[in-house]
């Protein structure tokens, strides 16, 4: 799965970042500078710039994740070698937006499906890591400005606009990784604090189909116990919950949270 995400995603590189002069962030995109300045194939590029941060990785890393970048990055490299030599012929009639479209979609799914099962495409994900560990930086803020660092040097190849285009391709892409990282669905976390909690949790159950947990809490100010009713819904479903507690108890305390995944029954699907 690890080789077919980065088969996915060199396919976009090569016939939609490549053909139309988008740039991209990080390592990748330090490969599509050095393949515009100096004609080097950053299918070499990108395992060449890898190989010094394999050894980053290992101070970091465990033994069976370092070997699944390793190996994600071998992968990434040889497809979009193969992708190069392979004349596809796609007509987006240079159409910029498709392209960029196509691009954040392709690099999406292919990224998503490498996290998903475990592994990365090296470069930019070891720094960060790297980085986090090391200086404390959140791995979110060093990525961000690396980025800015290599999009801000891909000016020297591509012009304004062309960049904008990217920034589309590059907003595609976080959304796509998410959905395909998260398994394609949204689920909602909901905490209750309420003095009618064994009515509102008898009313979920009964009504929205749901288990709820009680999770035991204490009132800082009060120093009371509390029971705090924890329940996951869909995002439709927490809408049909909020109107219960209206009814309930109108002075409940509600704190709803995004949750990523959810491994359980009513979620996983065999």
């Amino acid at each position: 799965m690890i080789a077919l995400g980065t088969a996915i995603y060199a396919f976009g590189f090569v016939n939609f970042n490549m053909a139309n002069q988008l740039a991209e962030g990080g390592i990748s995109g330090f490969t599509l500078i050095g393949h515009a300045l100096f004609n080097i194939n950053p299918a070499y590029s990108q395992l060449l710039l890898n190989l010094p941060l394999f050894f980053l990785g290992s101070k970091i890393f465990g033994k069976k994740e370092m070997i699944y970048t390793i190996h994600g990055t071998i992968c990434m490299s040889l497809a979009i070698w193969v992708f190069q030599k392979i004349n596809f012929n796609i007509d987006i009639s240079h159409d910029m937006l498709i392209a960029a479209l196509l691009a954040g979609i392709f690099a999406g799914i292919g990224v998503g499906i490498v996290f998903r099962f475990g592994g990365t495409t090296g470069g930019a994900d070891i720094i960060g890591r790297y980085v986090e560990q090391k200086r404390g930086i959140a791995i979110g803020q060093s990525l961000f400005i690396l980025d800015i660092l290599v999009l801000t040097l891909s000016l020297s190849y591509i012009d304004v606009q062309h960049m904008m285009y990217t920034v589309i391709a590059s907003f595609v892409f976080s959304q796509v990784v998410a959905v395909v990282q998260n398994g394609g669905y949204t689920v909602r976390g909901m905490l209750i604090i309420s003095e009618h909690h064994e009515a509102i949790s008898a009313k979920i159950m009964s009504e929205v189909k749901r288990g709820a947990t009680y999770l035991k809490a204490e009132g800082v100010y009060s120093a009371q116990d509390k029971k705090v009713i924890y329940v996951v819904l869909s995002p439709s479903q927490v809408l049909i919950v909020k109107n219960l507690l209206a009814e309930i108890d109108p002075d409940a305390f509600i704190s709803i949270i995004n949750v990523h995944e959810v491994i359980g029954s009513g979620f996983t699907y065999e």
